[in-house]
């Protein structure tokens, strides 16, 4: 049975349903036309529940499901190639009966939006990613020595670390908190902006058996960049936007995104890092209203 709560007079609907073979959480809130919003690492849905849901669903259906291994949807050992993970969201749109819709990821959610756009070409409208560099097309140049630095100069070391497996998750095992809030502090423009009590649910979520099963997010980077290349044959020819945080990715993600679609549009976000939906929520409301309403 679906339960519910209301932020900011907005009814977000929690729901479960069994697609593509395992049990998927995902939360909707809003009437009209289908938006599909997908998380990233070190969060989950909740990543778009204080803020662009609640403006999104006053003239869409939104839809923010929990990612395969991640919040409340079931944690898999495998089938974390983003190819199959479109496959879980195809199979979840299936079942809700959506037809068409507009799509936005931001992170690893980017990346399996991007898998989804290029299999189900006639099932994407419009195409929003936000800071994420696809492999094949520039992710691998992220993973070199000495270690890439993000907008603010920051070295960006933990791509090597999560390609390691067993022994990142073992360090990583009770000490999830820890480990998520470095992570939110130090890959932001403002340090502060992703509420405590979200982080008290991103513990929750990555601390629970089999949680950090979302490292293999990473471990799939040689398989994904080789279906990339393969779908950048046939760039996108639906709209895309690209949105860089200035002190983060920046530039990189319409750099990027060029290579795998005719129809790019790119933004860099102020004052903002990796964490957009929290450090400049009026910044992506604004830019996804008026992409998707274009």
């Amino acid at each position: 049975m679906a339960s519910s709560e209301t932020i900011k007079g907005t009814e977000l609907r929690h729901h479960s349903v069994r697609a593509n073979g395992i049990l998927q959480h995902y939360v909707t809130a809003g009437a009209g036309e289908p938006v599909v919003l997908l998380h990233g690492f070190a969060q989950t849905w909740r990543e778009w529940r204080r803020d662009i849901m609640p403006a999104l669903a006053r003239d869409y259906t939104v839809i923010a499901p929990d990612m395969r291994g991640v919040g409340d949807t079931e944690r898999p050992v495998d089938g974390y190639e983003k190819q199959v993970m479109a496959e879980d969201l195809h199979a979840l749109l299936a079942h809700l009966g959506t037809g068409p819709v507009m799509l936005a990821g931001h992170d690893f959610g980017a990346a399996v939006a991007y898998a989804y756009a290029a299999a189900h070409r006639d099932d994407v409208r419009k195409l929003a990613i936000m800071e994420m560099i696809m492999p094949g097309f520039g992710y691998e140049q992220a993973m070199q020595v000495p270690f890439a630095t993000d907008g603010l100069g920051r070295a960006v070391w933990h791509l090597f670390f999560h390609d390691a497996p067993e022994i990142a998750d073992a360090l990583i095992s009770g000490r999830e908190r820890l480990y998520l809030d470095w992570f939110h502090r130090h890959f932001a423009y403002n340090p502060t902006a992703v509420p405590v009590e979200d982080l008290d649910e991103y513990e929750r979520a990555y601390a629970a058996p089999g949680g950090l099963r979302a490292l293999n997010y990473y471990r799939t980077h040689f398989i994904d960049a080789e279906h990339n290349r393969e779908s950048a044959k046939q760039p996108l020819t639906i709209p895309v936007l690209a949105l860089g945080g200035e002190g983060f990715l920046g530039p990189i993600v319409e750099q990027g995104m060029a290579a795998l679609a005719t129809n790019v549009e790119g933004q860099i976000i102020p004052e903002c890092g990796h964490w957009v939906a929290d450090e400049q929520p009026e910044y992506i409301i604004s830019a996804l209203q008026k992409f998707f309403a274009a």
